[in-house]
C-alpha cells in the first residue's frame, strides 16, 4: 500500500470509529436524559392544561400517553447505560490515536516505506474490533450525525472523505422521514380541501 492509499484507510477507520463513539455517546445520552425530560414535559403541560383549556384534549393527553411509553422503551437500556459511557471514551481514545497516525504518514514523503505504520493502523482496527455496543437506541444514529459532524474536530477525516451536506451530514433515514411528512401533510392538505 503507498502513502495515498494507507492515508485515505485511516481516515476511513478513523470515521467509522469516531462515529461509532459518537453513536455510544448518543445512546448514553438519550438513556441518561430522555426519561427526566420526559417526565417534566408531562408534567409542565399537566400543570398548564388546568388553566389552558387547549392543552386539555384527547390529542395532548394521547401525545403524553406516548411519551410516557416512549420513556418505558428507554429504561430498557438504563442497565447498560455506564457500558455505553465506557465505549464511547475507549472508541474516542482510538480515534485520536488514528488521527496522530494519518498525521504521522502525512509527515512522510511519497514513496517511502509506509509498512510500519501500515502496521499500526492493523493494530488499531484489530483494537476497535475486539468489543463494542451493537445494540442502540432508536434515534442514536440521527444524534450521532449531529455530535460527530457538528461537534467534533474531524477535518482530517474530511481532507479525504470530502464530506458532502446532504450525502453524508444529513443521515438518509431524517431526509426519508421529512420528506414522508412533508408529503404527508401536502396530501392531508388536499384532500381537506375537496
Amino acid at each position: 500500500m503507498n502513502r495515498a492509499g494507507l492515508l485515505r484507510s485511516i481516515a476511513e477507520t478513523g470515521y467509522n470509529v469516531g462515529f461509532g463513539a459518537k453513536k455510544n455517546f448518543a445512546t448514553h445520552d438519550i438513556v441518561q436524559k430522555a426519561p427526566g425530560l420526559i417526565g417534566f414535559v408531562s408534567l409542565a403541560v399537566g400543570v398548564f392544561a388546568l388553566i389552558y383549556e387547549p392543552l386539555n384534549s384527547k390529542w395532548i393527553a394521547a401525545t403524553l400517553a406516548v411519551l410516557g411509553i416512549a420513556s418505558l422503551y428507554v429504561t430498557h437500556y438504563n442497565h447498560n447505560k455506564v457500558a455505553y459511557g465506557e465505549e464511547g471514551e475507549r472508541l474516542t481514545s482510538l480515534f485520536y490515536r488514528l488521527r496522530d497516525l494519518y498525521r504521522d504518514v502525512q509527515g512522510t514523503a511519497e514513496g517511502d516505506d509506509v509498512s510500519a505504520y501500515r502496521a499500526r493502523l492493523d493494530a488499531l482496527q484489530t483494537e476497535v474490533f475486539s468489543s463494542n455496543q451493537s445494540k442502540q437506541i432508536l434515534l442514536s444514529d440521527w444524534y450521532a450525525h449531529y455530535k460527530f459532524f457538528w461537534q467534533h474536530q474531524i477535518e482530517w477525516i474530511d481532507e479525504q472523505k470530502q464530506f458532502t451536506f446532504w450525502r453524508d451530514k444529513v443521515p438518509l433515514s431524517l431526509s426519508s422521514t421529512v420528506a414522508v411528512v412533508v408529503i404527508g401533510l401536502a396530501v392531508t392538505g388536499v384532500l381537506r380541501a375537496l
